[in-house]
């Protein structure tokens, strides 16, 4: 790659270092310069620019990131890649579990070429849906396929079991938590208060409900080994996949009465003690196929501790054993954290419908919403509503709302008006929402006023897309999710094929009030002249964000009749 300063003559597909603006333009770092920008240059007294120009032997950094990140995540792993931009391609999860990671691996990864890096969450770090797992950044605006090859090749084989040494499968995995039946025996010295117990069956019940489990078949007993065996045979007779046992008094040895109890039901003791504290004094042990846990005092406390991480391995059909426990030393100080949530006690950043919660440190892909405005009368058709004209076997509003259900956003809405009953029935089996538009006649403004209001206070940005244009394609959509990043200045994210701006567009939430505040038939328009500096060109390789369906002639083209 050639890097350094390029007259603008010379610089038609060059890619720009630095972000320029200017009386009429303002072009974002990285963008790829057509004949068209190098003319506005000109136009504008720009002589001469800082640029990179690719060579042979370069990958774009976008391609080479997404090369990457897919093999990282490897397929049927639980990660989910998206799109990539700026050189970045994030991995996330696709469901709730344990994060697993092959460091070996990333290690190797991050030391074939400085132009290479790939971050990741710690191992069995607990993440929920659209939580970023991992990301793939290419730190200029190339890097040497030779290097990319090599980086592939190192997660292919390792994968397939090529690698010496290296663990099979993706290097990047999310491990599901699986609910099952858990069993509790509780002891009780002479003078033990019920009170104690109630509050240590209250904790693990709110720990089996943070992982999809249901409240623990419990049993209460003396704290004798013939007690706790009987009880133990119990809980297993009626199909507990995981037997737990809390002591009336902290297990102090292999020795003790928790450790005789389970032997004498029959299981064997495997390792006594942990490197994590708070956890120290806990007992794995087994009963037949069926885990047994020795708990220490400490798990009737909701705070996190050693038990937690065991908790959350098996629930994950995650096999713990010795070296496993001995291994968890690093990162094993818990006492002075106290603020590091369950799974699902505290959420991640924000979540769902609800209000956002409490900054769990979870940073998860932004929760954007897709708005489909489908109201219009479409006058200029002539007659039939053009949304429920047929394209390619169904109803041309319904090709558009498929795409955008496909897509990365958090969740559809459709904003209906005119012709109402018929365009909800169009979308019959899709289970999308829909808001109604009363006043659809008084123009677009009141489409995008009607959606925005039924969003949820979760959302972070809406991506509006017209019921019309039923060849934007999911790709498309992600690619504009993707470069949403307001904090680098990316607040409004707008699609371009060669140059030429088109739709769907994504907006910020801070702009929710002054689109609120449109009125007539002008859409957005607006706010995208108002904020350039805020607005990021998104090229595509789909001419179909610039075709909409407002004619009989666009509609004969769509189809090809």
């Amino acid at each position: 790659m050639k890097f350094g300063s390029l007259p603008v003559d010379e610089a038609e597909g060059a890619l720009l270092a630095h972000s320029l603006r200017g009386e009429g333009f303002s072009f974002k770092k990285g963008r790829r310069l057509g004949a068209e920008d190098v003319a506005t240059l000109q136009s504008a007294g720009v002589a001469e620019i800082i640029a990179a120009t690719l060579e042979d032997g370069d990958l774009h950094e976008d391609e080479a990131a997404a090369r990457i990140a897919a093999a990282l995540a490897g397929s049927g792993a639980g990660a989910k890649v998206t799109a990539a931009f700026t050189g970045r391609c994030n991995l996330v999860a696709e469901g709730r579990g344990l994060f697993l990671v092959d460091r070996a691996r990333i290690d190797a990864l991050n030391a074939i070429h400085e132009a290479i890096t790939v971050a990741t969450l710690p191992a069995f770090e607990p993440v929920e849906p659209r939580q970023l797992l991992a990301t793939v950044k290419i730190i200029p605006f190339s890097a040497p396929a030779a290097a990319v090859e090599e980086a592939v090749a190192l997660l292919d084989a390792a994968a397939a079991g090529g690698a010496p040494g290296a663990n099979r499968g993706p290097a990047v995995q999310v491990a599901a938590f699986r609910a099952r039946r858990v069993g509790l025996v509780q002891t009780a010295l002479p003078g033990t208060k019920p009170a104690l117990l109630d509050k240590g069956r209250a904790a693990l019940d709110a720990r089996l409900a943070a992982l999809d489990c249901p409240p623990a078949s419990e049993r209460r007993c003396a704290h004798e080994p013939e007690a706790i065996a009987a009880a133990l045979a119990e809980l297993a007779e009626e199909g507990c996949g995981l037997l737990l046992v809390s002591g009336a008094s902290a297990i102090v040895d292999r020795r003790d009465v928790v450790p005789a109890g389970i032997e004498r039901a029959g299981g064997a003791l495997g390792h006594f003690g942990m490197p994590v504290d708070p956890g120290n004094l806990l007992l794995l042990a087994s009963l037949g196929e069926t885990p047994v846990l020795g708990l220490p005092g400490c798990a009737r406390a909701p705070k996190i501790n050693g038990f937690d991480w065991v908790l959350q391995r098996l629930l994950a059909d995650l096999e713990v054993g010795r070296e496993d426990i001995t291994a968890m030393g690093v990162g094993g100080l818990l006492k002075e954290i106290g603020g590091r949530p369950l799974p699902r006690a505290e959420a991640v950043e924000s979540g769902g419908d609800d209000e956002p919660a409490a900054d769990s440190g979870a940073k998860r892909l932004p929760r954007i919403a897709a708005l489909v405005l489908a109201a219009g009368q479409g006058r200029r058709m002539g007659g039939p509503n053009k949304l429920l004209l047929e394209f390619q076997g169904e109803p041309l509003l319904r090709a558009a709302v498929r795409a955008a259900q496909e897509s990365d956003a958090a969740e559809v809405l459709v904003v209906t008006g005119h012709q109402r009953q018929a365009v909800e029935g169009a979308l019959a089996g899709l289970g999308v929402p829909t808001v109604h538009n009363p006043d659809y006649e008084q123009g677009l403004s009141t489409s995008l006023k009607a959606g925005l209001a039924a969003l949820p206070a979760a959302i972070d940005g809406v991506v509006v897309l017209l019921g019309d244009m039923p060849r934007v394609a999911p790709g498309v959509i992600d690619k504009l999710i993707a470069a949403f990043d307001p904090l680098e200045g990316r607040a409004i994210c707008q699609p371009s094929w060669r140059g030429k701006r088109g739709n769907p567009v994504l907006f910020a939430r801070r702009f929710f009030a002054e689109l609120q505040g449109l009125g007539g038939d002008v859409g957005a328009k607006p706010l995208l002249a108002d904020y350039p500096e805020l607005v990021c060109e998104v090229p595509v390789d789909d001419e179909a964000v610039l075709s909409d369906v407002d004619t009989p002639e666009a509609y004969r083209a769509l189809t090809g009749e």
